[in-house]
């Protein structure tokens, strides 16, 4: 997925092609935010008194993607992407907040680029309709697709303030 476009939604499609592509498009919104930043803007935490950061963001969707893609989709027992620190923290799906010394952006991007190529592939062959077992119950995948496009907003509006408290950016 390329950082320096931002595909815009067609106003007029079928319900997949829209859900997919409000999907994609705040996918594409989170890359551009964290696009064009040395690792030390990365790392910060600009909205006091959150401890949240554009790289956390970006490990978060990783594992947020392979969660519901992967576990709950495809029912794949994958581990964890980002293992958390010494002494505690959130492991799975919740995770990849925590920051290791080591964590890159580059390989943060790598991580969730496959993640969400790997969603792609997962989705392709099912229908909106198509369920999945899910606490005790079923969830069908245009559940997990208006899931996704609301973290990912919810998350998106996390990295327009974090970015414009870094380098003063706006309107990505």
């Amino acid at each position: 997925m390329s950082t320096s476009e931002r595909p815009m939604p067609p106003l007029l499609a079928d319900e997949r092609t829209s859900l997919e592509s409000w999907l994609d498009f705040y996918r594409a919104t989170l890359a551009q935010k964290c696009a064009d930043l040395p690792e030390k803007g990365l790392r910060e935490a600009a909205a006091a008194p959150s401890p949240i950061t554009l790289l956390g963001l970006l490990q978060h969707l990783a594992e947020v993607e392979r969660n519901w893609f992967r576990r709950v989709l495809a029912q794949e027992d994958v581990p964890p992407l980002f293992a958390p620190p010494a002494g505690g923290g959130t492991p799975g799906h919740a995770g990849g907040w925590e920051l290791a010394e080591d964590s890159t952006h580059e390989q943060a991007l790598a991580r969730w680029e496959a993640e969400v190529a790997t969603a792609r592939q997962n989705c392709a062959a099912r229908a909106l309709d198509d369920t999945s077992p899910f606490m005790g119950g079923q969830v069908t995948l245009r559940w997990i697709y208006t899931h996704m496009i609301g973290e990912y907003a919810r998350h998106c509006g996390h990295a327009d303030l974090i970015r414009e408290c870094v380098d003063g950016r706006t309107g990505i």
